[in-house]
């Protein structure tokens, strides 16, 4: 054997050893905190461990890995335990219920032979019998894929669609629907909820991805909204500059301007009676002119889903309203 082999079994046997040593002395101290843990009391107001007959805080800032709730019965603890997972209002039985995949494959990955792919189809089939019980439920099944599938193409997000089923939910508990579609009810919530929730969308763009008309989704938003008593305020032309901007490809500075040009015109009241999205699309065209931006009315146009007259007639209406004070401080401030 040679010596850099003995050298390095030797190294080896030592590292050993040192292993060894630390785990027995990890063990030790742990068998010492917790006979001390035993003599000690915990304080869970402060979250520190303190010997009764001293006072002495030993250990403090400690974590307690407990539920955040208090329980006194068996039945109390079933009621605010929470686990599996999280229950959604875009399921008509708030996801509770079991699903089936639809790949034909076991838990290893492996695929099914032709007689289990068939008891497997078929398992499904009465699965999803099942999970509709009656024709509610198929109703509410329909209307909340829709809305799922809607807010996926506009682009909202989770707690918009949450919100559009809730209303769906509540005009199909106060029996809104005879005489209307599935679709326009649907179509209406997830527009009403959108604009609760501040991230408006405009009518066309929902016409877009919906199954019905524009006509029938303004007439049934309102029947909604009024029979509903949903508080829903008037959208502000504001709220489309980010997106629309972002689309458009522009500088910040076109934004900055578009922002300071619609508060003015909603100070002198040019806004009332008008497009939110129309003043929004203006806005943001005169913001182009004001930056020095290579902006087209037909870009904005395709953008915004807004004529290019309806811009023409809009910007120079906010022009009319602008403060040049405020426009010369905001060109100052974005010149800084």
């Amino acid at each position: 054997m040679s010596n850099a082999t003995r050298a390095r079994l030797r190294s080896a046997a030592d590292e050993t050893e040192s292993t060894t040593e630390d785990a027995r002395q990890q063990a030790d101290a742990d068998a010492e905190r917790q006979s001390t843990d035993e003599d000690l009391v915990y304080d869970e107001r402060h979250g520190e461990w303190v010997d009764p007959e001293t006072g002495e805080v030993v250990r403090e800032n400690q974590l307690d890995h407990g539920p955040e709730w208090r329980a006194f019965d068996s039945a109390e603890r079933d009621a605010k335990s929470r686990v599996g997972a999280p229950t959604t209002k875009l399921m008509h039985d708030d996801g509770l219920s079991t699903n089936i995949g639809w790949q034909n494959k076991d838990a290893y990955g492996n695929s099914l032979s032709g007689r289990q792919r068939k008891k497997m189809q078929r398992l499904r089939t009465w699965n999803e019998r099942f999970r509709t019980r009656d024709s509610k439920e198929r109703n509410l099944k329909q209307a909340l894929g829709e809305i799922e599938r809607m807010g996926s193409a506009l682009g909202l997000p989770k707690n918009v669609r949450e919100t559009a089923s809730v209303v769906y939910r509540r005009a199909l508990a106060e029996n809104l629907l005879p005489g209307r579609s599935i679709e326009g009810v649907a179509t209406a919530s997830l527009y009403a909820a959108a604009r609760q929730a501040g991230v408006p969308r405009s009518l066309d763009e929902v016409r877009r991805v919906s199954r019905v008309d524009k006509d029938e989704v303004s007439r049934t938003y309102r029947y909604v909204v009024r029979e509903l008593k949903l508080e829903v305020q008037p959208a502000d032309p504001e709220q489309y500059l980010p997106r629309f901007v972002s689309d458009l490809d522009v500088d910040g500075d076109v934004e900055s301007y578009a922002h300071v040009l619609l508060q003015n015109a909603k100070e002198q009241g040019v806004h009332s009676g008008k497009s939110p999205v129309g003043l929004a699309a203006a806005a943001i065209y005169a913001g182009g002119l004001l930056a020095n931006e290579e902006l087209t009315q037909a870009a904005v146009s395709d953008v915004t889903d807004i004529s290019e007259v309806t811009i023409r007639n809009r910007y120079r209406e906010l022009f009319d309203a602008a403060d040049q004070a405020d426009l010369d401080d905001a060109k100052a401030n974005l010149a800084a």
